[in-house]
């Protein structure tokens, strides 16, 4: 696999996480820091529950309008849009950790498969005939194509907001330029390394429970700051469930989240893993395969 990085925008890149200093300038505040904390996990959430476990395996069932709404969150993180993300997870699992697997830290090393990747000119198209599911409906065809819109009109409406507090809520001591700086530079930042630490992280380091045929491995760290993706070998095993921490003390906080959509009516049919493998049996089985 050739590796190449699109200059251009590895500079903006590279400029947005330096756009984070400007939290000397603006100051902070508890509106600011909150709401940067907010939209940190309202947006993880739409990658999480929504970009891979909706989109890319499609765990759970919703209404259309549900969909345009986790279609839109996902969006907001600046990762592209769904069917872009979609294809590109589709092709790793087919894929995963051989020379074909796009961003493996096995066999394309660390830094490519945290973010290089991400800034490759080689990977910036969607591959619709991934995701032969998705491309009926229009309106996600219309924010895969203009995925720019979701995170830019975000950070104007953030933008507007602290304008707007600065001049009804004083006391709140925030203003336009920290929301924007807070709300969205440094909350977005953290949710790029927070969801590429699932791809270089959980295939080198964590534990594995089943034997995958790849090197993807459980991190609890991981699951705790990407809402519960860190169980990737969970993940890699039975892809097809929608709960990715098997077991009680497995954090998995999208998992949790859905569990109340779904008692609440929004979602559905979320798909559960196996019982077989919860067999001691088979539990045996699999972790002695995973440590040979």
């Amino acid at each position: 696999m050739k590796k190449q990085i699109d200059y251009f925008e590895s500079t903006l890149f590279a400029l947005f996480h330096l756009s984070c200093l400007f939290v000397i300038c603006v100051g902070v505040s508890w509106t600011a820091f909150i709401t940067c904390l907010a939209l940190y996990f309202i947006r993880m959430v739409g990658i999480t529950a929504g970009y891979h476990r909706y989109f890319s395996h499609r765990t759970y069932k919703t209404t259309r309008l549900f969909q345009f709404v986790l279609a839109w969150l996902g969006a907001c993180a600046s990762q592209h849009g769904p069917l872009w993300w979609a294809a590109h997870h589709r092709h790793h699992h087919r894929y995963s950790d051989t020379e074909q697997d796009r961003h493996s830290p096995v066999t394309q090393g660390f830094w490519w498969s945290h973010v290089g990747w991400f800034l490759s000119p080689a990977n910036d198209k969607t591959n619709y005939r991934m995701v032969p599911d998705l491309v009926k409906y229009r309106e996600l065809l219309f924010i895969d194509k203009y995925y720019l819109l979701p995170p830019a009109s975000l950070a104007v409406s953030l933008w507007a907001l602290g304008v707007l507090l600065e001049y009804i809520a004083p006391w709140l001591h925030t203003s336009g330029s920290q929301m924007l700086v807070w709300g969205f530079v440094v909350s977005t930042v953290l949710l790029y390394h927070a969801t590429f630490t699932v791809n270089s992280l959980c295939h080198k380091f964590g534990r594995r429970r089943f034997n995958t045929g790849d090197d993807s491995r459980n991190n609890s760290l991981v699951a705790l700051i990407a809402l519960g993706e860190g169980w990737h070998n969970n993940h890699h095993f039975c892809p097809a469930s929608e709960r990715q921490g098997f077991y009680w003390w497995e954090i998995d906080i999208s998992h949790y989240i859905l569990h109340v959509l779904s008692r609440l009516g929004i979602v559905w049919d979320l798909q559960c893993p196996p019982g077989r493998i919860y067999q001691p049996a088979v539990m045996n089985k699999e972790a002695s395969a995973a440590s040979r």
